[in-house]
């Protein structure tokens, strides 16, 4: 299945820089933005403005028709979505240490978008406080997971589920000894909707 436009335009950025041999912060620094914002962008956290979209494609060096070749949407799609497991994609963020990532299905849905993934957990993982652009639906598939948001702490079990704004910061904890696992899907609200 094609991932939808804004995670296409999130991994095209970050191919595109890891091509070319620039760092997050070179690249930061090239279109006038913060690396923090780079990396919310590389990492489908926040969807950019069309100005900063083109600063960064020509801080890249990259003609904006390339840059857009073959992303698009997918027209007259069947209703119901299958991706076998194997074909899950895994992926990691970044300042992320023990998360390991596989993104499910990304659908965009007017005038939204989901993005459905499964996040395992090493019992060592750490990460900074976070902000994600969208809501955030997580049910536990396995193990004791401790949600931080903001200076509240709520421990979730397998079977537990907890819905919030992500734009509050926060960052799950494994509270155990072998990885934990859960089912993440954000909701993006599309800007001016």
């Amino acid at each position: 299945m094609e991932e939808d436009i804004l995670i296409q335009i999130s991994n095209r950025i970050k191919d595109r820089r890891r091509e070319k041999n620039i760092t997050v912060q070179e690249l930061a620094i090239r279109a006038n933005v913060s690396k923090g914002l780079i990396s919310q962008i590389e990492n489908s956290r926040t969807i950019p403005s069309l100005m900063v979209l083109i600063e960064i494609i020509k801080a890249l060096e990259i003609d904006l028709n390339e840059f857009f070749k073959d992303i698009r949407s997918k027209s007259n799609e069947l209703p119901i979505l299958v991706k076998r497991k194997n074909d899950y994609e895994h992926f990691e963020k970044e300042h992320a240490t023990g998360f390991h990532y596989q993104r499910i299905f990304t659908k965009s849905i007017n005038p939204s978008t989901i993005d459905i993934v499964i996040l395992e957990l090493e019992p060592d993982a750490s990460r900074p406080l976070v902000e994600t652009d969208a809501f955030e639906y997580k049910y536990i598939l396995a193990g004791e997971i401790e949600y931080q948001i903001n200076e509240k702490k709520i421990t979730l079990k397998q079977g537990d589920s907890m819905l919030f704004d992500g734009r509050i910061p926060h960052t799950p904890k494994n509270l155990g000894t072998t990885p934990a696992s859960m089912l993440v899907i954000y909701f993006f609200e599309e800007k001016g909707k």
